[in-house]
């Protein structure tokens, strides 16, 4: 994570967000919802605490979110479903993987190839 790995305070529920696995910030990064420039701009929260993202996650390391009312994924198109729901994972186990990233890391690197090549052509 940026801030030398120290994490950042969750605007939700005020606990640091420790790890990159666990920031809504980084997961919307590498998946090209929030452009490099506002990276260092954004507030942080913890995947659990932004549900509407985190119910797409489905990855046996992510206990599943349920979300009620009218953004609950069971009450969506369930096209839209299934391709925010391999978007969104995709870019939780490319957080996994840049944890496993030895040295120093390369933010501009951290999103996913296909954003990495938009970003590239703008």
């Amino acid at each position: 994570m940026a801030k030398c790995d120290e994490g950042y305070r969750c605007e939700v529920c005020g606990e640091d967000v420790t790890s990159i696995v666990d920031s809504d910030l980084y997961l919307r990064y590498v998946i090209g919802e929030i452009d490099p420039e506002v990276l260092h701009t954004t507030p942080e929260r913890h995947l659990r605490c932004n549900p509407v993202l985190a119910q797409f996650i489905a990855d046996d390391r992510f206990q599943v979110v349920e979300v009620a009312g009218p953004m609950d994924r069971r009450q969506l198109d369930p096209t839209f479903c299934d391709e925010r729901t391999q978007r969104v994972t995709a870019g939780y186990r490319r957080l996994h993987e840049i944890n496993t990233w030895a040295g120093d890391r390369d933010v501009t690197q951290y999103p996913l190839p296909d954003v990495l090549e938009r970003w590239q052509r703008t």
